[in-house]
């Protein structure tokens, strides 16, 4: 038995060495790695008041900070990261850069919601943190840094082996890929229409989840003690809808249950007149990926309803953002709207 344990130590302590601090993914986590980092060093070099946008994917794709500048006059980073990025770890990377007056507006996707702590123990973030960020991973709770102690296993050692040879010889470089896909505020700019990408779109819409499912959440008790935290601060932070197609049916109860945890907390809502919900022609490659043109409709629409919030007087959208939201398909129909 005795010998038994030893192995099992040893292998554990071999396991431990090899993914932190020998062999790493530079290229399907780096990217992931280096778009956090440069957001994070983006929104350190912003002065105060500024706008954050905060959310998964939706965020990027669906928000503008390029339309939130020009109609708000506000320094903005849309700092939203991919879902599966544990808001643990986002929220200990931003918090500290965040001051007394800053708004952070938060369409956060229903399903950071609804994430549990087994799907956090197991993010995908957990590699990088073990492998290059234990300082950012010692401030996690323990069952996320036993999660991330193990990250990993044999596909991913042989993930990357594959990969670091490419990335040491600069054939795929995560620096040049982000600069083809966002602008210098975080907004996406490669969703762009194009019927390869639109083949992506799924034809039903996702099943909208139980309120109960949304308040109860272990994500949503993340994000009620961010905005908590934040809201003691003085920071505002306001809570929205993600965008989705319209043909779901978002019951009142969901969005209260949304709405609630903002408010509970000493934080704001607001919800558009449409409640986010756009025509599946509307979108780029995914639900919560609005092309370009539907990009900047939507930022028009909740720049309007983030002035009312905050009391500050907007200026109309400059020509170059209402020429390129003409472009959306919705635009006729839905521009008088809110």
């Amino acid at each position: 038995m005795a010998r038994l344990l030893k192995l099992c130590g040893l292998s554990l302590l071999v396991y431990l060495i090899v993914f932190a601090t020998l062999v790493d993914r530079p290229l399907s986590l780096g990217v992931l790695r280096l778009e956090l980092l440069q957001k994070t060093a983006r929104l350190r070099a912003l002065p105060s008041p500024k706008l954050v946008i905060l959310a998964g994917s939706n965020g990027p794709y669906s928000h503008s900070c390029v339309v939130f500048t020009a109609m708000l006059h506000m320094p903005c980073e849309n700092a939203g990261i991919a879902v599966g990025i544990g808001l643990d770890d986002i929220f200990a990377r931003y918090e500290p850069l965040l001051r007394a007056g800053d708004v952070v507006y938060m369409p956060m996707e229903l399903e950071q919601y609804t994430a549990t702590a087994s799907a956090y123990r197991a993010s995908v973030d957990g590699a990088f943190l073990l492998r290059h960020d234990r300082d950012v991973l010692m401030t996690l709770p323990v069952p996320r840094i036993i999660g991330a102690g193990f990250c990993c296993d044999l596909a991913d050692l042989m993930e990357a082996l594959a990969e670091m040879p490419l990335a040491a010889r600069g054939t795929i470089s995560p620096a040049r890929l982000l600069a083809a896909e966002y602008d210098s505020q975080g907004d996406r700019i490669d969703n762009v229409f194009s019927d390869r990408d639109a083949a992506l779109l799924p034809q039903a819409p996702r099943k909208v989840p139980a309120p109960k499912a949304i308040s109860s959440g272990y994500g949503a008790a993340l994000i009620a003690g961010f905005v908590a935290r934040e809201a003691r601060k003085g920071v505002i932070v306001i809570g929205g809808m993600p965008v989705y197609y319209s043909t779901a049916v978002m019951p009142d109860e969901v969005i209260s249950a949304v709405a609630n945890i903002y408010i509970a907390n000493g934080g704001r809502f607001t919800v558009l007149g449409n409640r986010s919900a756009y025509p599946r022609a509307d979108f780029f490659n995914g639900e919560d990926h609005l092309a370009k043109p539907c990009q900047y409709l939507h930022s028009v629409f909740v720049a309007r309803r983030l002035e009312r919030l905050l009391g500050r007087q907007a200026t109309p959208p400059p020509a170059f953002i209402v020429h390129v939201a003409a472009g959306c398909p919705s635009a006729a129909d839905l521009f008088s709207q809110d």
